[in-house]
C-alpha cells in the first residue's frame, strides 16, 4: 500500500450504521452511540487533554509576556502583539471550520488541524525574532481553534443521553481553567530553560493530543455540501474586520488610543468592511451569519449581558494580578494564590454542570455576575499593605463565577439557535466566539485604560497634597535619606535620593488607589448587569402570569 493510499485511509471517515436515536443532530457533529465504560473514560481523558491544550496555547504566552520579551529582545508593544495576533486569527476561523466539518467530515478535520497545530508548536522552538514570532502565533491561533470544539465533542460522547447538556457545560468550561494553571506552573517551566520550556511543554501537549485523536476516533458524522463561493468573500471581509478590532483592543491602551495613528486607520478600514460583510449576508438565502436572527431581541439581550460579563470578569486578570504586581509580588510568590484560583475555576465548571437547569439558564448567569459585584466591592478597599492572602476568598469567588456562567450562557443561545434550525448554529457559534475573544480584550482595554487614567489623577492629587514644609513630609524625606546614608556620602545626593524614594511611594499609592477605582467600576458594572437580568426575569414572569388563564 502506497503512502498516498495510507493517508487517504487515515483521513477517511468510517462507515457506521446508526440507530435513529444515535444519528448526528446536524451535519458536522458526531453521532451518539452507546459506548462501553472504558471507552467513555478514554473520551473524558481525551476531552480534558484537548481542552487544556487549546487553552494553554495562548495562556502560556499571555501570562509570561515579560519573560518572552526579555528572551527575544522585544519592547512592550512588540510583546503585546504576541497574544493579540493569536486572538486576531482565532476569533473568526470557526465560521469556516464548521462548514469544513460538514463537507469533509470529522476525521480529516481532526487530523489536519491537530497535526498542523503540533507542527506549529514545533516551529515555535525556532523562533528567534519578532517577525517569525508573529507569524507562528498567528498561524497557531487558526490551528488551535478546533481543539476546544473537539474537547466538547469528546466529553459529550462519555455522557448518557439525559446528561448531554451537562457535557456541553463541562466541555466549554475545561479550556477556561488553562489560564490559572498556566500561572501556577509557569515558574517551574521557566526555571528549566527560560521561554523554550514553555514551547516544549506546549509541543508535548500537542503531540499527545494528536496521538489521542488518532487512537480514539469520534463516531463519524453526516456530510453534505456546505461551502458556497460567497462564503469566502464574506469570511475575508468579516475576519479582516474582526482582526483589526482585536488589534485595536489589544494594543490601544499600550500605544495609547490618541497617540498611535494606525488605530484610527484600522477602525476606518474595519467598520466599512464589517458593514459590507453584514450587507452581503443579509441578502443571502444560506448565509454564514443570519443577520435577521442575530438582530432579534433575545439575541441582542444575550449579547449585552454576555459582553458585560466578559468585561467584569476581566477584573481578575488585570485587576487583582496587576495590583499584586504593583505591590512587588511575582508569580513565584503567588503559587498558593494561583492554586486557589485554579481550584475555584474547576469548582465553577463542576457546579455549573451539576446545577444545570435548561428552564432557568439565566439564573446562574445572574448569580455569577452578582458574586463578582460583591467580590469586587470588597477588593476595592485594598491598601498598599494588601497581599495575596487578603484576596484569596474574593478572587476565588470571581474565578468560580468566570467558569460557572459560561456553560449556561452558551446553552441559552444554543437552544434558541436550534429552535430556529441547524443553519443558525454557525451564526451563534461565531457570535459566541467573538463575544468571548473580543469581550475579553475589550474588558482588559477598558479596565486597563481606566486604571491608567485614575493613576494619573490620583498621582496629581497626592503630589499636590505634599507640602515640603510639613514636618511629616520632612521626616519622611530624612528617613529616606538616612536609609541610603551608608552608600551615599554626599548630603545633597542623600536628600535627592530621599525625595526620589518619597516619589516612588507616592506612585505606588496612586496605583493602589487606581486599582481600587477599577474594582469599584467593576462592582458597579456587575451590579447594573445583575439588576438588568433581574428586571428581564421579573418582566418575563409577569408576562407569563398575565397570559395564564384565570
Amino acid at each position: 500500500m502506497g503512502i498516498a493510499s495510507r493517508i487517504r485511509r487515515a483521513l477517511a471517515e468510517e462507515r457506521w450504521d446508526y440507530a435513529p436515536h444515535e444519528a448526528p443532530v446536524m451535519p458536522g457533529s458526531p453521532g451518539s452511540p452507546a459506548h462501553p465504560a472504558r471507552r467513555k473514560a478514554a473520551y473524558i481523558a481525551v476531552a480534558v487533554l484537548l481542552g487544556l491544550t487549546g487553552g494553554l496555547g495562548n495562556a502560556l504566552v499571555a501570562v509570561n509576556t515579560g519573560v518572552l520579551g526579555g528572551s527575544l529582545g522585544l519592547d512592550p508593544v512588540e510583546v503585546a502583539w504576541l497574544p493579540t495576533v493569536y486572538v486576531m486569527t482565532n476569533v473568526s476561523i470557526n465560521l469556516l471550520l464548521i462548514k469544513f466539518r460538514q463537507q469533509f467530515g470529522l476525521r480529516p478535520f481532526a487530523l489536519i488541524f491537530v497535526g498542523l497545530y503540533a507542527l506549529l508548536c514545533l516551529a515555535h522552538l525556532f523562533v528567534s525574532d519578532f517577525s517569525s514570532a508573529i507569524l507562528v502565533r498567528a498561524a497557531s491561533g487558526m490551528a488551535a481553534a478546533p481543539l476546544s470544539t473537539f474537547a466538547l465533542y469528546y466529553i459529550m460522547q462519555a455522557m448518557p443521553p439525559a446528561a448531554r447538556l451537562k457535557g456541553v457545560v463541562l466541555g466549554i468550561g475545561i479550556p477556561q481553567c488553562a489560564t490559572p494553571l498556566a500561572r501556577l506552573f509557569s515558574p517551574e517551566l521557566l526555571a528549566m530553560s527560560q521561554w523554550r520550556a514553555l514551547y516544549l511543554f506546549e509541543l508535548g501537549l500537542a503531540a499527545l493530543s494528536l496521538a489521542a485523536v488518532l487512537v480514539f476516533r469520534l463516531p463519524p458524522t453526516v456530510r453534505q455540501k456546505a461551502f458556497e463561493q460567497t462564503d469566502f468573500i464574506t469570511f475575508a471581509l468579516f475576519a479582516t474586520s474582526m482582526a483589526l478590532f482585536a488589534a485595536v483592543l489589544g494594543l490601544g491602551r499600550i500605544v495609547w488610543w490618541t497617540q498611535a495613528a494606525w488605530i484610527g486607520w484600522a477602525l476606518i478600514v474595519a467598520i466599512p468592511m464589517l458593514a459590507v460583510a453584514l450587507t452581503i449576508e443579509h441578502g443571502r438565502a444560506n448565509p454564514l451569519l443570519n443577520t435577521r436572527w442575530l438582530a432579534s431581541a433575545d439575541i441582542v439581550r444575550f449579547t449585552i449581558v454576555t459582553v458585560m460579563a466578559r468585561i467584569v470578569l476581566s477584573e481578575q486578570t488585570l485587576g487583582a494580578v496587576g495590583l499584586l504586581t504593583v505591590l512587588g509580588q511575582t508569580n513565584d510568590q503567588l503559587q498558593e494564590f494561583h492554586a486557589i484560583i485554579a481550584v475555584a475555576s474547576l469548582a465553577g465548571v463542576l457546579a455549573s454542570a451539576a446545577t444545570l437547569n435548561v428552564q432557568r439558564l439565566s439564573h446562574p448567569v445572574m448569580l455569577a455576575i452578582g458574586l463578582v459585584a460583591v467580590a469586587a466591592y470588597v477588593d476595592s478597599h485594598a491598601t498598599s499593605l494588601t497581599r495575596a492572602p487578603q484576596l484569596y476568598v474574593t478572587q476565588a469567588l470571581i474565578a468560580f463565577s468566570a467558569t460557572f456562567f459560561l456553560g449556561p450562557a452558551l446553552l441559552f443561545g444554543m437552544t434558541r439557535a436550534l429552535k430556529e434550525g441547524s443553519g443558525h448554529i454557525i451564526s451563534f457559534i461565531a457570535l459566541f466566539g467573538i463575544i468571548n475573544s473580543l469581550g475579553g480584550l475589550g474588558g482588559s482595554a477598558l479596565l486597563g485604560t481606566y486604571q491608567v487614567v485614575r493613576e494619573k489623577a490620583n498621582s496629581a492629587a497626592l503630589v499636590q497634597a505634599i507640602d515640603p514644609t510639613d514636618p511629616i513630609v520632612q521626616q519622611r524625606l530624612q528617613a529616606g535619606a538616612a536609609g541610603v546614608g551608608r552608600v551615599i556620602g554626599d548630603p545633597a545626593l542623600r536628600t535627592a535620593e530621599g525625595g526620589a524614594l518619597l516619589s516612588q511611594a507616592a506612585t505606588r499609592e496612586a496605583n493602589v488607589l487606581a486599582y481600587d477605582d477599577v474594582f469599584r467600576l467593576v462592582a458597579l458594572l456587575a451590579a447594573l448587569t445583575c439588576a438588568y437580568l433581574a428586571f428581564l426575569l421579573i418582566r418575563r414572569a409577569v408576562r407569563t402570569r398575565r397570559q395564564e388563564p384565570a
